[in-house]
């Protein structure tokens, strides 16, 4: 059974392929989304390798339990740390075959007052 529907698949496939148009060397935040969890990396697609991630799984996060868009909210906030420890600024948003709604728009607006700009 496949894990996401062929309609995710090419909606995803459609938002990445769009992002590689106007990327200009930037990195890509992606986005990925469990039932219970969130997780966050930036990417370099360039040459194929993740230069930091970040999830409600990391150990400094597991003693708060809140709700899911304030979990959400702070691993933006800290994928917004851990990037600028890396010297980057500026990122492309890849929400995946998300809505840009719930969990990923807080995501969003977390990494954005983190002061990641995109």
């Amino acid at each position: 059974m496949a894990r996401f529907s062929k309609n995710f698949q090419r909606r995803a496939e459609r938002v990445r392929f769009s992002l590689r148009k106007v990327a200009n060397g930037k990195p890509r935040l992606s986005v990925f989304r469990s039932e219970r969890h969130i997780y966050a990396q930036i990417i370099d697609d360039s040459c194929g390798k993740t230069l930091c991630a970040a999830s409600t799984m990391d150990k400094s996060f597991r003693s708060d339990k809140k709700s899911n868009c304030d979990a959400a909210t702070r691993v933006g906030n800290m994928i917004a740390a851990k990037a600028a420890e890396a010297g980057i600024k500026e990122v492309i948003f890849d929400r995946g075959g998300y809505n840009y709604h719930g969990r990923v728009k807080a995501l969003a607006d977390g990494a954005r007052s983190g002061g990641l700009s995109f």
